[in-house]
């Protein structure tokens, strides 16, 4: 049987006990160091609490690392999986045939990066011109991202003055001053009444729509971001059924491919 290294605590107790006679301690001293030891191990707790923590985000790292590099791999629950857009922020032909949901957040680096590099393109050649309607769903990663949540509150609450988009882009643009102090910089920045906005952030408004988001991303087996859902849309009807997931940062030819694909009529059957 191996010997048990002791404890670092009782280790210190007994040295700190060792340098004193026992008969020579007084009452007082023996209280003090009970609280020196108590206030060690309370060090440690937190410590380990830190390390847990940092455990946390290196795995949710590892998520988004994951659905960046490996596309092939969507979640099985978001096929086939019919999705209620009723009340969501949307642009395009809401007759179009195909809408594009996108699980998202402010402060990830990789939507970012989509936003800037593909969104762009996807807008011109099929948003634009009526083939896709493009659906934002909020998806903020809490653990690793503190700032997320409140600016996808943001986000809904200049939307309540008809500045979604505008704000939308305005916050991806500045993913390095998202605190909430910053919010309504931003707001007043794209022509928002800041009274109203500020008024609709300290009530937390919108945190239920997005806690629903959270919730819905749950059910779909999304837990990366970003994830596009890609549906097929009926005319005047809120539920759309998901045919396609893209995971990460995709190029823009990965998308064209997949509504080209959707979009080509099935070829006539001869009789």
């Amino acid at each position: 049987m191996k010997n048990r290294a002791p404890s670092p605590f009782l280790a210190l107790a007994f040295l700190l006990l060792a340098g004193t006679p026992l008969a020579a301690q007084s009452e007082s001293e023996s209280e003090a160091l009970k609280r020196e030891i108590q206030s060690l191990k309370a060090g440690q707790q937190q410590l380990e609490k830190g390390v847990q923590q940092i455990q946390k985000d290196v795995d949710e790292i590892k998520k988004m690392i994951q659905a960046a590099v490996n596309p092939q791999a969507p979640p099985e629950k978001a096929l086939n999986a019919v999705v209620n857009i009723a009340g969501e922020p949307v642009k395009g032909n809401k007759d179009a045939r195909l809408t594009l949901i996108e699980f998202s957040e402010y402060q990830c680096p990789f939507c970012s990066r989509h936003v800037k590099n593909t969104v762009p393109q996807l807008d011109k050649e099929y948003v634009q011109t009526g083939k896709v309607k493009y659906v934002f769903r909020d998806l903020p990663l809490e653990s690793i991202h503190k700032d997320a949540f409140k600016a996808g509150e943001a986000a809904h609450c200049a939307g309540e003055q008809g500045k979604f988009w505008p704000m939308h882009d305005r916050l991806f643009d500045n993913q390095q001053s998202l605190e909430a102090a910053k919010l309504a910089e931003h707001a007043t920045a794209i022509g928002v009444d800041a009274k109203k906005f500020q008024a609709c952030l300290d009530a937390g408004k919108y945190g239920p729509e997005i806690r629903k988001d959270i919730a819905d991303a749950e059910r779909l087996g999304v837990s990366a971001t970003p994830t596009t859902l890609i549906a097929v849309s009926q005319p005047d009807d809120p539920n759309v059924k998901v045919v396609k997931v893209i995971r990460g940062a995709q190029d823009y030819k990965v998308f064209k491919a997949a509504f080209d694909e959707l979009l080509t009529p099935a070829p006539a059957v001869k009789q």
